[in-house]
């Protein structure tokens, strides 16, 4: 029986480590979790226990935020929280085996200072960005110091790359965040066609996206092409049934009688209806054809289920026009977005035609979602990493 501390930096690379966790604990070991940014609630679903006190930050981190956020997020205290954090990993050291870091070179500097061996999940990093993966100053001379036993990177292309710069394996074993579909159960093709809607999950920058996402469907509500396609949001449960019935009241959708309570909400604009749904990302993510998504870890799941992924660019603090950027290097060509364009107004209507090209490439094209399925094995990996990464560390602290 091993010792475990999780240290995870981000909502992703939380439920990542929750799922890690779950696989460490059904094979006997004490698992305890230290989320650095947000509240740790993929840990708190499965009965991880949390060590310190977590805070939840407006944009889950500094990263690709715009300035505005970041400047935000040193002077919400983020700065002297990190430093909490890191002198309770230091503290704790004796207690654990050894420290298992998901993320990027946050948590991985909390593993190298507090001296402790660990195993690297790092899933921040892609050499898909640039073609050459420029880590961090000083995140390689962590990685190749004597307390960093084995790293694992989130695609084939960053594994071989970092191989060669850290002169030491680099494995790429698939991506965690993968491993909750394996139990979903293709149902009957004959289903309505289904657009999955995911506006992000962060406060306050949740309620913009979301608005946006409502104006390219009002907009698009004339064609009556839209009336048998199913369009389903999946809403984080911070935003309670009351705020969405006001915000979709105020812009004239029509609500729609249900009979079952635990349903969701629905509503109609002209031709187009829209569910909401609550604590039912995973469901709308596996059933729907694809996504329109302001999100991060809800794009990487889409392209890893060979989902195509349309984009729209927002303000921030996170998703913004560079973390868009980013995520479509990172994520290949099957992330659709408009970035030329001259007003709001333009941007609706260039996201529309994608939205109408892309429902076309899936209907008529056979070869697309083939495509897709080769760039999600290229970028995000087959399912059941869990356990393959879970064994190797074992194999190899067990040694």
């Amino acid at each position: 029986m091993s010792r475990i501390l999780l240290l995870s930096n981000g909502h992703g690379e939380d439920l990542s480590g929750s799922l890690l966790a779950k696989y460490f604990v059904k094979k006997g070991d004490l698992v305890d979790a230290l989320p650095i940014v947000g509240d740790g609630e993929n840990y708190k679903k499965v009965n991880i226990r949390i060590i310190g006190k977590t805070k939840k930050f407006r944009t889950g981190g500094i990263g690709y935020n715009s300035f505005s956020g970041r400047i935000f997020e040193i002077f919400g205290g983020q700065i002297i929280y990190f430093f909490k954090k890191l002198y309770l990993s230091y503290k704790l050291r004796n207690k654990y085996d050894f420290y298992l870091v998901i993320g990027d070179i946050v948590p991985v500097f909390f593993a190298w200072f507090a001296k402790k061996d660990f195993f690297t999940y790092l899933v921040a990093y892609s050499s898909h960005y640039e073609g050459k993966l420029k880590l961090p100053w000083p995140c390689k001379f962590f990685l190749i110091s004597k307390y960093a036993k084995k790293i694992y990177a989130r695609d084939f292309l960053t594994a071989d790359d970092l191989t060669q710069q850290l002169r030491k394996k680099v494995s790429f074993l698939g991506n965690p965040f993968m491993d909750k579909f394996s139990f979903f159960e293709n149902k009957s093709k004959i289903v309505p066609f289904n657009i999955g809607l995911f506006p992000g999950s962060r406060f306050p920058e949740l309620l913009d996206n979301l608005k946006l996402i409502l104006e390219v469907l009002e907009t698009m509500s004339k064609l009556q092409y839209f009336e048998n396609i199913a369009f389903k949001f999946a809403i984080v449960k911070a935003l309670s049934m009351e705020e969405i019935r006001q915000i979709l009241n105020q812009r004239k959708w029509i609500y729609i009688e249900k009979k079952g309570k635990n349903d969701g909400l629905e509503f109609t604009y002209g031709f187009i209806t829209i569910n909401l749904n609550w604590n039912l990302f995973e469901e709308i993510l596996f059933e729907s054809n694809f996504v329109i998504s302001m999100a991060g870890t809800a794009s990487e799941q889409a392209i890893g289920l060979a989902k195509p992924v349309i984009q729209i660019e927002g303000n921030g603090p996170q998703f913004t026009k560079s973390f868009a950027e980013a995520q479509r290097r990172l994520l290949g060509r099957y992330v659709f977005c408009s970035t030329n364009y001259i007003n709001k107004k333009d941007q609706i209507n260039q996201t529309i035609n994608l939205i109408l090209k892309v429902i076309y490439l899936i209907k008529l094209d056979k070869k697309f979602l083939v495509s897709c399925l080769d760039n999600a094995n290229l970028r995000i990996g087959e399912s059941n990493s869990c356990l393959k990464i879970i064994n190797d560390i074992k194999g190899f602290h067990e040694k």
